[in-house]
């Protein structure tokens, strides 16, 4: 090993020790420890918080660094997103709890299958969104109508497909999806 490779490491191994001296003398804050002051937040994130404004305080940090992270999220939205946004909550509230716990399981698991196994059911949902509101209707009517055991051939027949296309899923033992509802996260057509 030459003098400069061995005089990289102790720097690099001198400036670790130091910071950690230095976190251990004075303790670096972050949002998760003391959370953040109302007066510390953006005057649009502030705006879009007012509900919360006399309570701001007492609440945990954990739930101050949500709120704010979704205020912020609203801020940057269009007002078409905003309008999606709404619509979406105000179908979320009209939800029964057991309709919303399925949907929060169902979100679970989308979020521990891979990137890549993620990227094409969300291509799948744009391919389905794009399609005409007619056509869409149609295929869900056409699903609706069929009996219950052609359903569970259809389903069959798609995880035995997914399983011989895609054997990493089959290898985790997550090829078998509850396609119970048709596969949507809620009624797709409730409130309209």
């Amino acid at each position: 090993m030459n003098k400069r490779a061995t005089g990289n490491k102790i720097g690099v191994i001198l400036l670790g020790m130091l910071t950690g001296l230095l976190c251990l003398v004075r303790p670096v804050p972050t949002l998760a420890q003391e959370g953040v002051g109302w007066q510390q937040l953006a005057p649009e994130t502030r705006q879009v918080l007012k509900p919360y404004a006399d309570q701001w305080d007492a609440l945990p940090a954990e739930r101050q660094q949500r709120l704010q992270k979704g205020a912020e999220r609203w801020v940057a939205m269009t007002p078409d997103q905003r309008r999606e946004a709404g619509r979406k909550l105000e179908q979320w509230r009209r939800m029964a709890p057991e309709e919303r716990q399925q949907v929060r399981e169902r979100f679970e698991q989308f979020r521990r299958l891979p990137r890549e196994e993620q990227e094409r059911l969300r291509q799948a949902r744009d391919r389905f969104q794009q399609m005409t509101p007619e056509r869409r209707q149609q295929l869900l009517d056409r699903w609706k109508q069929l009996p219950a055991e052609k359903k569970e051939t259809y389903r069959e027949r798609f995880r035995d497909r997914e399983e011989r296309e895609r054997p990493e899923i089959r290898d985790r033992g997550q090829g078998r999806r509850n396609f119970g509802n048709g596969g949507g996260g809620g009624r797709p057509d409730r409130g309209r």
